[in-house]
């Protein structure tokens, strides 16, 4: 059996990553390295089907692609932004105006601020300074 009457025989997805990984070496440049976009696809199809049939059929190193279908899985996850911010109008200050504000960090730290007769504007520059251009 031949290896085109393999792949033939794959699954379509498969099969469409195949006839891109053969598009791709029939018109690269000599040394070209592999698109990131063909390896993504290849551990698409990868973890579908398996890591051993897919470097077959693509011919592709086996380690490799089952290194990248690793790290892709293994990989943290950014953390989220905020779900919900609520933003209250500023009010005029007065000598006897209070504001209490909790703020939670990027790393996890916390900071509650309890001030009497500041202006909005200069809540919102201090708090830059202390959790930094993030805030």
């Amino acid at each position: 059996m031949t290896m085109s009457t393999k792949v033939s025989r794959a699954p379509v997805d498969l099969q469409d990553v195949h006839r891109d990984f053969e598009h791709w070496r029939r018109t690269r440049q000599a040394g070209a390295r592999i698109p990131a976009s063909l390896w993504s696809a290849a551990v698409a199809v990868a973890r579908r089907y398996g890591v051993s049939r897919t470097a077959r059929a693509l011919h592709l190193e086996q380690r490799k692609l089952k290194h990248l279908a690793n790290a892709e899985t293994s990989a943290p996850r950014a953390a989220a932004a905020p779900a919900f911010v609520e933003l209250l109008a500023p009010q005029p200050a007065t000598e006897s105006a209070e504001c209490s504000i909790e703020v939670e960090g990027p790393r996890g730290g916390r900071l509650r601020i309890s001030l009497r007769g500041m202006p909005v504007p200069d809540l919102v520059a201090l708090s830059r300074v202390v959790w930094g251009p993030e805030a």
